[in-house]
């Protein structure tokens, strides 16, 4: 699914109007009725409302709410915030509609004094997707007053003060704090960043019925990897198949005393369905990881404590490294090795391999086309070499993923993949329980397993995310967000790639 800029969606409403002959107002409504519907599900009978409207279509939307509440004989105040007489063209025809049928219900503001917020529910529809700076004086003083009523805030599209894309520069205490946000269509981009948290409570898109076509024509770098596109990149596997068909796998992983992140990992990959896994790990590992992975083929390392040779690489069809690796001087020079041997074979590297790469920049120009790269936000600082946050790291991740041709997976909620071909898809699937220690081993387990099968890089990031994901919503129908481990999460892969077949 495409996600597009505000800019974007301003261009397809204006396609939708062309191609279905019908006037940018009745748009309005059919927003408006959606936004309502949706609002009646979730509060009772004896909720009052406060309509905090501006004068633009924002404004205009919040107006058709407000009439469409007031038609079912609900509690309505409105406020249009109007300080200059100027409403847009759509903005006037729902105001024109409110007051021919309820003339009593709005009071016209020019001050935030006007405005008291004695109802149980605001209405926030100050400002919508087509604001580009931050909001001052009469605006930033209702928004105050809205954050400071304690209310239950439900915003029309996205929170009043919030741009859609990049909000580094923006007044973050010019942003109404919603309790939820019923957005059209299309999340925005600015909902799937950490920063904007708490302006949107919680959210949710709302389908209006915008033209396919002209979603279609209307180009776009943001996508979202959703189950409908997880399950298009699912391979089926043939009756007559066996281990060879499934790929041969080595995993790089482990020093002394860091076992477990390679047996998260070994296990991980095993249950997503390579055919062979066989696991490079330091002779002192070797017992654990027999013990606790059976079906794991060891490949014990001529160190007792850390990865310090390169086994031959010719028998198998891909490779990862990372999990417990360490940071010895040893392991440091053996990494850049394999990474010479590699023969553009498909590749993963996490965790400490990434940290290596942070502190050796050389490395970058060893990396095959197409490696797979997994950092968290503080692992993309040290390999980018950037401190960045929000919509700018993302600009970040792009530029390091087309310049070197990698593909980047950025973990985090809505885990960002962004490709060689400059595009950035966002996971939908996951939980906050997933942050805790082994998470990354296993996705780095999973997306290793997918490259040996013979999945693509681009694929094989994109699907092992979302696998990954749906596995630990799964193992959260059994666990809490507290007490859920990576174990778990490799537990529920069998469920996850269930989803898929049904």
């Amino acid at each position: 699914m495409k996600i597009f800029q505000t800019e974007q969606i301003k261009r397809i409403d204006a396609l939708t109007s062309q191609y279905e002959s019908i006037a940018s107002y009745h748009l309005m409504e059919r927003a408006s009725r959606a936004f309502f519907e949706e609002l009646l599900r979730r509060v009772d009978d004896s909720v009052t409302f406060c309509v905090v409207a501006g004068s633009g279509n924002n404004g205009g939307d919040a107006l058709v709410v407000a009439r469409l509440l007031k038609m079912i004989g609900r509690n309505v105040i409105v406020y249009l915030v109007n300080p200059k007489n100027a409403l847009s063209v759509d903005c006037s025809t729902a105001y024109e509609n409110l007051i021919s049928r309820f003339p009593d219900c709005v009071v016209t503001v020019t001050s935030v004094e006007q405005i008291s917020i004695d109802a149980d529910c605001v209405i926030d529809g100050l400002f919508g997707s087509g604001l580009n700076r931050p909001l001052s004086g009469l605006y930033k003083s209702i928004v105050e007053k809205i954050n400071d009523s304690n209310k239950f805030v439900v915003s029309i599209d996205l929170p009043s003060g919030l741009f859609g894309e990049d909000n580094g520069e923006n007044d973050k205490s010019a942003i109404v704090s919603s309790s939820l946000t019923l957005t059209f269509q299309f999340p925005k981009l600015s909902f799937l960043l950490p920063d904007n948290e708490l302006f949107l409570g919680e959210w949710k898109v709302l389908d209006i019925q915008l033209h396919p076509r002209a979603m279609q024509e209307i180009d776009s770098s943001f996508f979202m990897t959703d189950e409908c596109v997880a399950r298009s990149l699912l391979k089926v596997r043939g009756r007559f198949s066996h281990k060879g068909t499934y790929g041969h796998a080595l995993l790089v992983a482990g020093s002394k005393g860091m076992t477990g992140a390679a047996v998260l990992a070994a296990k991980s990959a095993l249950r997503s369905g390579c055919g062979l896994l066989s696991v490079r790990v330091p002779d002192s590992c070797r017992e654990i990881l027999q013990i606790t992975v059976p079906e794991a083929i060891v490949n014990p390392d001529p160190s007792n404590e850390f990865f310090s040779a390169v086994p031959e690489l010719s028998k198998y069809n891909a490779i990862g490294i990372g999990p417990g690796l360490g940071l010895s001087d040893e392991t440091r020079i053996t990494l850049k090795s394999l990474l010479e041997a590699l023969d553009n074979k498909p590749f993963v590297m996490d965790a400490d391999a990434l940290n290596i790469l942070g502190t050796d920049p050389s490395l970058w120009t060893t990396l095959p086309e197409n490696a797979i790269l997994t950092p968290h936000p503080k692992e993309f600082e040290r390999i980018s070499g950037r401190k960045t946050v929000g919509y700018e790291r993302w600009m970040a991740q792009l530029d390091l993923s087309v310049k070197h041709k990698v593909v980047i997976v950025l973990k985090g909620a809505y885990t960002s993949v962004s490709l060689p071909d400059g595009t950035l898809h966002f996971n939908t699937t996951g939980n906050a329980g997933m942050a805790t220690a082994g998470s990354g081993d296993t996705l780095t387990g999973i997306i290793l397993s997918l490259l040996a099968q013979g999945y693509d890089a681009a694929d094989a990031a994109r699907l092992g995310v979302w696998l990954h994901g749906r596995a630990g919503d799964l193992a959260l129908c059994e666990q809490s967000e507290e007490s859920l481990l990576a174990s778990d999460i490799t537990a529920c892969l069998g469920k996850a790639f269930s989803t898929l077949k049904m």
